[in-house]
């Protein structure tokens, strides 16, 4: 009796999608079309080249997001496949959305839209910052709401990484400014409006179990192997790509290493946080995307990796509770701890990196970069000559400043219109519970599985 909620809601989502496809094949039908394969045979040699040089990485991004990060949200022990699905849809969803209004932003010649593999990375981009965002609401959302979030997110998000690189000639080719604190304001936003001020008790269906625990470490390491492609596949192959593998490597494992040093020193009986495990080995990946293709020495990539786990640990420690307590703000996955303190971190360091660099007149940083490589982060650091280290530093800065604001405000009106009554927010008794939404076995034989003595008063708790 208390699993019942009404098939309408459940009838939204396939409509939802089910438009959303067929608009989608329309515009296809009329306006997309292949980039013209090149008549010349060094052409053709340079086009496989790129194809096989991106097509690893591109391989490596899509285990990142449909494996590890699926199974990083399993932590809820009985919201696993709703988690695992969520993210899947919703990575295809936002990835599709994200390809049409790029290709009518970048890629529109003569009425038709031409795609590359180029373009689909840059689309599975925008959809990381969607997958990243609704952490902070994960289980109490419905997939409509989910959907909702994306479709405004891709837009916002499309046009701030254009002001950031573009128009300030912001340095961030792993997404640190771009992707990780964008998502994290974005996402904090959504769920502040969405859940208004009112201060909720731990939900009981809220604590991970060791068995959900375990499957969501084990995304954890998926991620973390794979994360140095995130970082480097849209660096210039060479040097830059090099330098950017070597230190997301090292900043990684130093952010392992130091998370498990931060979690037991913690806890009064030296034990290890599941929590602290999962996020903070992530950490040193979010903040070394900012400098990844800068000639940092190996020891800075070290440093930053070590100082963004201690941030994340203390952040899930202190910072989260203290967020709760006094802003009512919830965030389920900890995403300001992951994405946001490491990205900021990440932002400002590269500020400093700029800085530094042009003070060292002895040139040794730089003795790995040759003028005439051509890469990308090289041609940055030769714009120093009239943009200023200074200036440079500070439109690092200003990107980020840029980053949180955008991202907050858009969040917050999203958040807004996920109120809509139509949306099928689930009724609290029926959050983090993978009923809902699936047919579930179990249920058949345990026909009490949704109506615990939780549920019941948490029923009781809704009417009054």
């Amino acid at each position: 009796p208390g699993m019942a909620v009404s098939p309408s809601t459940h009838r939204l989502l396939p409509l939802f999608l089910g438009l959303f496809q067929g608009a989608l094949l329309l515009f296809f039908a009329l306006c997309v079309t292949y980039d013209k394969p090149s008549a010349q045979a060094e052409d053709a040699n340079l086009v496989a080249n790129q194809l096989y040089g991106i097509f690893p990485f591109f391989q490596d991004i899509q285990v990142m997001l449909v494996v590890g990060l699926g199974l990083l949200l399993t932590f809820l022990p009985r919201y696993g496949f709703s988690a695992l699905t969520h993210n899947f849809v919703l990575l295809n969803f936002s990835m599709q959305w994200a390809l049409v209004l790029q290709g009518l932003l970048h890629h529109f010649h003569h009425g038709q839209v031409h795609l590359d593999l180029h373009n689909l990375l840059t689309a599975e981009f925008a959809a990381v910052t969607v997958l990243i965002s609704v952490g902070a609401v994960l289980g109490r959302t419905s997939p409509c709401q989910l959907l909702v979030v994306a479709t405004c997110e891709v837009p916002v998000y499309l046009a701030s990484e254009w002001a950031i690189i573009t128009r300030l000639g912001v340095l961030d080719v792993g997404g640190t400014i771009t992707i990780h604190v964008f998502s994290c304001y974005f996402g904090l936003g959504v769920s502040k409006a969405l859940f208004g001020a009112a201060q909720r008790p731990v939900h009981p269906k809220e604590t991970p179990t060791p068995r959900s625990d375990l499957l969501s470490l084990v995304g954890t390491l998926i991620l973390w192997v794979f994360w140095p492609s995130f970082v480097a596949v849209l660096c210039q192959s060479g040097d830059a790509q090099h330098r950017a593998f070597l230190n997301t490597l090292l900043a990684m494992s130093a952010s392992a290493v130091t998370t498990v040093v931060a979690s037991s020193l913690l806890e009064s009986d030296g034990k290890l946080s599941p929590g602290h495990l999962q996020n903070g080995s992530l950490a040193g990946g979010v903040a070394i995307g900012a400098v990844a293709d800068m000639a940092v020495p190996p020891v800075a990539a070290l440093a930053l990796g070590s100082l963004s786990a201690v941030a994340c640990v203390l952040g899930f420690r202190f910072l989260t509770p203290l967020l709760a307590r006094k802003l009512a703000l919830r965030d389920q996955c900890g995403i300001h701890n992951l994405h946001g303190l490491p990205g900021i971190l990440g932002a400002t360091a590269s500020a400093v990196a700029i800085l530094v660099a042009s003070e060292d007149t002895s040139g040794s940083h730089f003795s790995q970069v040759s003028p005439t490589g051509g890469n990308a982060s090289e041609a940055s650091w030769g714009q120093w000559g009239d943009h200023g280290a200074g200036q440079q530093a500070l439109c690092q800065v200003a990107g980020l400043a840029v980053a949180i604001g955008a991202s907050l405000l858009a969040g917050l009106l999203t958040g807004a219109a996920l109120r809509l009554p139509c949306l099928a927010r689930p009724p609290e008794r029926l959050c983090f519970d993978d009923s809902l939404y699936f047919k579930i076995q179990d249920q058949a034989e345990n026909p009490g599985l949704g109506d615990t003595a939780e549920d019941g008063a948490l029923a009781l708790k809704e009417r009054v």
